[in-house]
């Protein structure tokens, strides 16, 4: 069984290691990359990611400690756009290019779903407009209820920037412009790799009925709509451990023991009619917080903490701050930046009224006591 990453890549070849990146970090292991490219496309991945020494790609996979032999990913799997007569094609500017274009996606996307073992994961961020365009009309041809259609998105001042690849482990500062054009310096832990996954139709569902011979409404097109299931978050209090997305976190017990505490806030919240995801009702300040301490310290104790009167038996503000942050590490590390967005606990509202929660629906969480 394999994992493919098949991507479009125009003259920016940064969006390969930005998928990549984000790919991991949702725990997706890729095992080949295959990349759609003009002649053009082709050099610049050669020579940024590919290049043997200071390559961007063999970078990422030495950084985040990935055996580069794990995946295939070279100047063969690049697939470069070529006309009648064998030629490579710089750039897509018409019709007879788009077309090319279109068959080369075409014949991509049929060839890797063929294998009912792979998954294909579609990456339309890449090049111009149209080739994003025909990758997403071939994976809507080919694609199976376990492949994906994924865009992905950066911070706007990152972006296209000739020194930003992926977010390094230690951040470093770039020097960036804004949107009126002024010089910014900004260190890359700003710089927010967004995995957004695609919902597709696919007409290997049939958008026809074969019995009847009528065209489906829309109504009943949603039916075959394929898109990723939200995963539950599972706190486990006998085990001391979180799981998300088939992964499994072993948090400190003074941590988990807040973690557990704000999520039964977010349980036991009753404003039944609210979108759960933008209300903070849960959230609790400082004062909240302190006041509940005996149960913070009876879940720490329940975990096997000692009877300390100290830290998280006795939280002060800056112990409180310090927690969290920490937490956010331990989850971004465990589960990935994305997921650590809507897992990690947030704060609302200026200092000294913050307010403190977790950002995930309550119908997503599990808690085991």
């Amino acid at each position: 069984m394999s994992n493919i990453l098949l991507a479009i890549a125009g003259l920016s070849p940064q969006v390969i290691t930005e998928t990549l990146y984000a790919l991991h970090q949702d725990g997706v292991a890729i095992d080949e990359i295959h990349v759609i490219a003009t002649r053009i496309g082709r050099d610049a991945i050669v020579t940024q990611l590919l290049a043997p020494d200071d390559g961007q790609y063999f970078r990422y996979l030495k950084e985040y400690g990935i055996d580069p032999t794990s995946i295939h990913f070279s100047a063969d799997t690049i697939h470069v756009l070529r006309d009648s007569s064998g030629k490579s094609i710089d750039d897509i500017t018409g019709e007879d290019e788009n077309e090319i274009l279109f068959k080369m996606c075409l014949t991509l996307a049929h060839r890797f779903t063929r294998n009912a073992k792979n998954t294909v994961y579609f990456s339309i961020a890449g090049g111009r407009k149209t080739m994003s365009a025909a990758l997403m009309v071939s994976a809507q041809m080919y694609a199976r209820p376990q492949d994906r259609i994924y865009h992905v998105l950066i911070p706007p001042e990152f972006e296209g920037h000739r020194n930003f690849y992926y977010p390094p482990v230690k951040p470093v500062v770039l020097e960036l412009r804004d949107a009126q054009g002024q010089k910014i310096f900004k260190d890359t832990s700003y710089a927010k790799v967004t995995l957004v996954p695609i919902p597709f139709i696919s007409l290997r569902a049939a958008p026809q009925d074969c019995k009847t011979d009528r065209v489906r409404t829309p109504a009943e097109l949603f039916r075959y709509l394929v898109r990723d299931k939200k995963q539950t978050l599972i706190i486990d209090l006998r085990q001391g451990k979180i799981f998300y997305k088939k992964m499994t976190l072993s948090m400190m017990p003074s941590r988990l023991a807040l973690y557990a505490f704000l999520v039964m806030q977010k349980q036991q919240c009753r404003l039944l009619t609210q979108n759960c995801r933008d209300c903070t009702a849960c959230y609790l300040d400082y004062l909240q917080i302190s006041d509940a301490q005996k149960s913070i310290t009876n879940i720490y104790r329940q975990l096997g903490g000692g009877t300390e009167n100290k830290g998280i038996c006795s939280l002060d503000k800056a112990d409180l701050r310090a927690y969290i942050s920490k937490i956010r590490k331990d989850i971004q590390k465990a589960f990935g930046a994305q997921a650590a967005d809507i897992l990690a606990v947030a704060a609302v509202g200026k200092r000294p009224e913050t307010r403190y929660g977790i950002p995930m629906e309550r119908e997503r969480i599990k808690l085991i006591v």
